[in-house]
């Protein structure tokens, strides 16, 4: 089930948050479960089992961890070896045979397995609450439905974000409830909705359009159109799911981290990760950069190559997601090559170089980010490389068959410069305060929005979401 479906809004959603509120204490949270196993069946009933197991497990193990102290480290590597075992199973079975079978071809069949939506977002939320019980930093859940609560509430379950143990721990035996809190949420829900009805929709299918098509009769300018169009799409779609997530959350009780802040303002790509997905950027960096050594112990270079090895792996089971992940990865290890190199080299004032310098660093970025959404939307490595080399000028088709003019009428041209806009932070750049009357002709845009997505929602027929094939 899609959040940004009439099916939810007008059904599923209402239905659920009347029920919650009419639930006394101790019911709240099973009805919640109730609700959200029914949200993920929907969609795919017999893979709610393989969530189930996954919950089963990781209850067994958290018990396990907190229990059984002298053996500890034994069953922690249980967890993370059933945990990544169902992962690679369901999402990397497939890819693992393929490219075997050009090693032995003709030996090894392709399996048909069927990816579970959201696994790689549960399994992680598993993983990170097995390792936390065994590093004491969480005390164990008990409760089995309040841990089955956790990995399984609808809200975050599909797409994120990666929502810690310690994140919701309190608020899963005990939460409190406001009219402010519910507002905060409806509000909050309504701007993520926005972001995907009415600017990641509209993005998508234009990027579709081009990037779907023959590369072979393409220019540069319409090439360049695409990458950007995905660009928006992928951080309205994502970023906008984030947003409906958190709004959710609020409106049950709970506070779900953030998981954007702008990054498309960023200066570097190292900064880029900092705003980008954070919950995934923190996980790596708790479970994984961090044990490995970080920057204080080992080889700082090798720790960042397989961390974006995992990103990329973590996004797909196919050569582009790796080559993505390791596109990124080149650039922060270089950006940190750079930055030892000059870090005894003083800033000085503001001056002309430095505005310069800043310019340039958001232009870099941007170009190393949009060139990369290529790779990630197209996956192929051959048609990506086909795609960047028309972007870049390498490869110049002698016959084009459309114009940019072609792909941007009215509606699309105004859609995009707002996008565009939306990609900045105006509450810091214009320094806003709140105030009753901002307040007011806030709630009054809201109410406008909601009404546009239902609009954009009712009369269009592209509406996926990104996130969910991970």
């Amino acid at each position: 089930m899609v959040f940004s479906t009439i099916i939810f809004l007008c059904a599923f959603l209402p239905i659920t948050i009347i029920g919650y509120y009419l639930m006394p204490g101790r019911g709240k949270n099973i009805f919640l479960l109730l609700c959200s196993l029914f949200f993920y069946a929907w969609g795919e009933p017999v893979y709610v089992f393989v969530m189930l197991a996954s919950i089963i497990c990781n209850y067994a193990f958290g018990m396990a961890l907190y229990r059984f102290r002298n053996r500890r480290k034994l069953w922690l590597m249980a967890a993370v070896a059933v945990n990544l075992g169902i992962l690679c199973v369901f999402k990397y079975t497939g890819f693992i045979v393929e490219n075997a079978g050009r090693i032995l071809p003709g030996l090894l069949k392709i399996p048909e397995i069927a990816l579970p939506i959201g696994i790689s977002f549960y399994t992680f939320q598993g993983l990170s609450y097995c390792i936390d019980v065994y590093r004491n930093e969480e005390i164990v859940q008990n409760n089995p439905f309040n841990l089955a609560l956790y990995i399984s509430m609808f809200p975050q379950l599909i797409a994120g974000p990666i929502v810690r143990y310690g994140d919701v721990k309190d608020a899963l035996a005990k939460r409190e409830h406001s009219p402010e809190l519910f507002a905060g949420g409806v509000e909050r829900f309504i701007i993520g909705l926005s972001k995907k009805a009415i600017l990641a929709n509209p993005m998508g299918a234009l990027a579709q359009q081009i990037m779907g098509s023959d590369t072979g009769y393409m220019g540069a300018s319409v090439a360049w159109l695409g990458a950007v169009a995905y660009t928006l799409q992928i951080y309205f779609d994502f970023s906008g799911y984030s947003d409906m997530a958190i709004g959710l959350g609020k409106i049950f009780g709970f506070r779900f981290p953030e998981n954007f802040n702008y990054p498309y303002i960023s200066g570097s790509v190292r900064e880029f990760w900092r705003r980008w997905h954070i919950s995934l950027s923190t996980w790596f960096k708790d479970y994984l950069y961090i044990p490995m050594g970080g920057s204080r112990k080992g080889n700082v270079y090798l720790h960042l190559f397989i961390v974006f090895l995992a990103t990329g792996l973590w996004h797909g089971a196919a050569w582009g997601f790796v080559l993505w992940g390791l596109w990124h990865g080149m650039f922060c290890i270089l950006e940190r090559v750079a930055g030892n190199l000059h870090k005894d080299r003083g800033h000085g004032g503001k001056n002309a170089i430095y505005y310069v310098r800043n310019v340039f660093s958001h232009a870099y970025t941007l170009l190393v980010v949009i060139t990369g959404w290529v790779l990630f939307n197209l996956v192929s490595v051959r048609g990506a490389l086909s795609y960047v080399k028309v972007m870049f000028g390498i490869t110049r088709n002698s016959f084009t068959a459309y114009s940019p003019s072609y792909y941007m009428d009215g509606r699309t041209t105004i859609l995009m410069a707002v996008s565009v806009l939306a990609c900045l932070p105006w509450k810091a750049i214009l320094h806003l305060k709140e105030s009753t009357g901002l307040l007011i002709v806030k709630r009054l845009i809201l109410l406008i929005l909601l009404a546009l997505c239902f609009v954009f929602i009712i009369t269009s027929t592209y509406n996926p979401f990104i996130y969910f094939r991970f």
